[in-house]
């Protein structure tokens, strides 16, 4: 498998920018892109137990690594909800696998969401990023004559920035299309 495109546009381009604007002394100040964690809550589940294995197939389809079943810590009598149930379905890209999908969802899949004007730029305070898509539909590896119902997803980006402003500025760098005003 060779290296994906956006992993040496990393280290050729992304990195020393980033060295440059933010004035780091050491390489290792740089911010680096960890994982990319995709998460899809189910509570539609409980009463339907093949809509798992659907979505895990979905997701691993999505991916190319195989997605896990999240399950309940605790019971919830007005959900029908009872410990170790499971709902909701999850994957963890690193490495490779982690820049194949960024390149994937930039440059494939959000341009094909309807009337798409960008994402919000909003991220958590640590620098890290959740971006939530309500289709799966939006990526080419899902064919829309076998599905069934259309799920959402939040896809997180986990990265080594300090600050937001950090975060940000990576994410851009990789091509992530957030609207002009950012207003964190």
């Amino acid at each position: 498998m060779n290296t994906a495109q956006l992993k040496n546009d990393y280290q050729e381009r992304i990195a020393p920018a980033l060295k440059e604007k933010f004035g780091y002394s050491s390489t290792m100040q740089i911010p680096v892109l960890k994982k990319i964690v995709i998460n899809q809550g189910l509570g539609m589940a409980t009463a339907d137990k093949k809509i798992i294995d659907v979505a895990i197939n979905e997701l691993t389809t999505i991916t190319g690594q195989k997605a896990v079943a999240t399950f309940s810590k605790k019971d919830v009598a007005q959900f029908k909800l009872r410990k170790k149930m499971p709902i909701g379905v999850m994957v963890t890209l690193r490495r490779e696998r982690m820049y194949e999908f960024l390149e994937k969802l930039v440059r494939v899949a959000l341009p094909r969401i309807r009337d798409f004007k960008g994402i919000e730029s909003k991220f958590d305070g640590r620098g890290n990023y959740t971006l939530g898509i309500t289709e799966q539909i939006i990526f080419p590896e899902i064919n829309i004559d076998t599905i069934d119902r259309i799920l959402g997803m939040n896809i997180t980006f986990v990265t080594t920035a300090q600050t937001d402003e950090e975060g940000y500025e990576l994410l851009k760098m990789f091509g992530l299309p957030f609207k002009n005003a950012k207003n964190n």
